[in-house]
Order: C-alpha cells, then structure tokens, then sequence
C-alpha cells in the first residue's frame, strides 16, 4: 500500500530547504537586532482558548479549526494562529512580573481546515511577533518596522501598508450598529455568504472578495467615524510615530482584520505580487485579550505573516535563486584501506569546526565519487590514499576552477578557515 500527503499540506525539501532557511536566518537575525525573545508553545492547545481569544463567530473557530477529544474527553484543538497560545504561556507562566514590554517572536506550523490556496495550506507556517505591555503609540509602529524590515531584508519592496483604527469596544459596537444599519438597506445586493455574515459578524463582509460587495462597500460608513477621542489620538499617534521611522502608510478606512481580539491599530502589508489573495502579513493591537484569558488588564500588539506567502513573492522576483546560492561542500574521496580512514578522520575534523564537508561512505570507486562530488555541487574535492597518507601532503582542487594546491594534511583545517 501506498500513501499520499494529506490535502492541503507539502513536504519540503531539497533546494527548497535552502530558501526556507535563509528566511528563517533573516527573521532571527533580525529579530536579535530588535531584541525579540523566541518563544515556542504546544502545537495543540485546549479547544476553549481559541474560542475565547479568537472568537465565537468567526470564521476560524467557525469553520476552520482541526479540532479532537481525548480518551478523557478533554477537547483540543489544532493551533490555528499563534498569538492565543502566547498569551496563554504569557499569563501561566508569570511574565507579567517581568520588566514590560516581552519581546516575543515564534516560527512556527499553525493549521486551518480551510479550502488550500495560493500560499496557504491546512498545515503553513507563520513567524509572528508580540510585544506584550506597552500601550504607546511607538510600540504599534515599532511592531509596524519589524514586519517591512524583514520584507526589505528579502528583497520585497513593493508592498503597500495598510493601516486602520477600529477603536475599543465600545467604538467597534458603535461601528458595528452603523454598519449594520447600512447593510440592511443593502442587504438584496449581498452576495449569498455575505448575507449570512450579516447576522453574526456583519463586519466580516468587509473581507468578502466578492466584486458586487465591494463595490457595495465604497458608501459605507467607517471605522474612524466612531473613534472616540482617545482612540482617536492614538491612532494620529502611530501615524506620526510611522512618519517619523520613514514608512509609508495608507489609511485604509474598512480594513478590520478577521479575528475578534483585535482593538484600536489594525494593518496588513499586502503585495502586488499574489492577486486577491494579497496580504503577506497582518496584525493590530489587541489589549484586551490577555484578561479575556484570565490574566491581568494588559496592552498587547503583534503581527504573524505566512512564511510560504514569502516565498512565493521572492520565487516571482526571482529572489530564491539568488539567496541560496551556497559555496558547496569540501569533498573527500579515497584509495584502499588507509586512505579510507584517513579520509574519515579528515572528514570528521572538517565538521567539528563547522566546515562542510561530504565524505563518500559508499565504497565507490574514484570516478564515481568524483561524480558524486559534482552532484553535491562540492567546491573543493580531495583524494586520499596509500600515497597520501606515507606523505602527510594532499592536494586540495577547487572544483570551480580546475586549479589545486598542496597541504600538509594537518594544514588543511587552517586552509579552509582562511579562504571560506
């Protein structure tokens, strides 16, 4: 019998793996520049967190949870996003007597039972951030400079900024009210799914990619309209905190965002690159999460952006190819019995100071090691035996160009720490 990979996931691997990890590099390198903390937290998590957290009526807890019981009739469910189980590790595990704001970055699979599309599947992957403590207008735009340096670093520029305030609660419910006034007047116009959002999240239409709902949209009211005066100041407080880092921004009045958490700064950077799908990364402030969860009255703001979403980008801007251009491995081969362990021991020592280095263990003959070596892409190759080892000297060939040098076999280490 055999198997498949279930709908909706990928094996990754080979050259693949490469591009993988120069993106995973540039987020902790970045994120050690910032001094962002990693945090890792269970890929499962009790099923309640993120009906509580996320909320009941949308369309993730609704629709797109992978979700089980236990022998003990425990409830779980499959980690759909990534902030609930940080708040959750935040408040259990007492972060909140730590010196404020935590700094928190994770890279980690979160998985939704939803229809796989372009850059998203059931099992993708997100890096996301949270900065837990803070309620100042800098905090939202520092948060804001994460997300589009790491864009910039990979060669991304052209993505736009779309920013938004939906107020606190109260200024969301008033919204909502007006919204859903406007809707109801309009209510033949909206599209089947639409429709039925009227009744439970009527500001999820906002989403709705449905051309006749759009054009709907361009008379609603909007979220600014109802801002009270503080949430108000807050938001011109993160627009000149963006204007004073050089970002660029675009208001964008009937942006929301889908989860319920959110409160006040919500924005995604969308890419030209992706079609309706566009957003490669979303986030806003959500200060009332963490004592909806059960700890203490805390400001929060964080952001996640799908890892395959990037490199979708990059691989249409022809930026995988050239980030993972790697100089290959040190290659070493042999003849007969001595050669062989000299070669082993050689080998070895290469890689406990961190040089690559492929040695053949497959008892080949020369010429097919060699082609091996050319498979591997190696940059150097080095052939060990009788003669080699009665002498104490190898010769150390750059595959790139043809042209070799000869070394004391106990130089060999010091040659490639000083031309690597």
């Amino acid at each position: 019998m055999t198997y498949s990979r279930p709908k909706g996931t990928a094996d990754i691997w080979g050259k693949d793996i490469a591009a993988w990890r120069r993106v995973e590099d540039a987020i902790r390198a970045l994120c050690r520049a910032f001094c962002i903390d990693e945090i890792r937290t269970p890929m499962y998590e009790y099923e309640e967190l993120f009906r509580r957290g996320i909320g009941e009526t949308t369309d993730v807890v609704q629709k797109e949870m992978f979700t089980f019981t236990d022998a003990g009739g425990r409830d779980y469910a499959l980690r759909p996003e990534g902030t609930a189980g940080v708040v959750r590790a935040f408040i259990e595990n007492g972060m909140s007597s730590l010196s404020m704001p935590q700094k928190l970055y994770y890279i980690m699979p979160v998985f939704r039972a939803e229809k796989p599309q372009k850059g998203r599947y059931r099992q993708h992957h997100q890096f996301g951030i949270e900065y837990i403590g803070a309620y100042n207008p800098e905090c939202d735009a520092e948060v804001i400079s994460v997300a589009r340096e790491l864009l910039f670093k990979l060669g991304i520029e052209d993505v736009e900024l779309h920013i938004n305030s939906i107020g606190w609660p109260e200024c969301r419910a008033k919204y909502n009210n007006a919204f859903k006034t406007f809707l109801g007047k309009n209510i033949d116009k909206l599209c089947p799914t639409c429709r039925e959002r009227f009744e439970k999240n009527p500001l999820r239409v906002l989403d709705c990619k449905n051309e006749s709902c759009k054009a709907l949209m361009a008379g609603a009211p909007t979220s600014v309209d109802t801002l009270d005066k503080e949430c108000r100041a807050h938001f011109m407080g993160v627009l000149a905190a963006l204007e004073a880092l050089g970002i660029d921004y675009i208001v964008d009045p009937f942006l929301v965002r889908g989860l319920d958490y959110y409160t006040r700064t919500v924005f995604e950077f969308k890419s030209t690159s992706l079609g309706a799908q566009d957003t490669v990364c979303g986030g806003g402030r959500y200060d009332g999460l963490i004592a909806e969860c059960g700890g203490q009255d805390t400001a929060s703001v964080g952001f996640g952006m799908g890892i395959e979403r990037l490199l979708l980008i990059m691989e249409e801007k022809g930026l995988i190819k050239a980030q993972t251009d790697e100089t290959g491995p040190v290659f070493i081969g042999y003849i007969g019995y001595s050669g062989k362990n000299a070669g082993a021991r050689l080998a070895l020592e290469l890689r406990r100071v961190g040089i690559p280095c492929e040695y053949d263990i497959m008892e080949r003959g020369v010429k097919a090691q060699m082609k091996r070596a050319d498979k591997l892409n190696a940059a150097y190759s080095i052939i060990i035996g009788d003669d080699e080892v009665e002498t104490g000297r190898v010769k150390i060939k750059d595959m790139r160009t043809g042209e070799a040098v000869e070394k004391g076999i106990d130089d060999v280490i010091t040659y490639f720490k000083e031309n690597n």
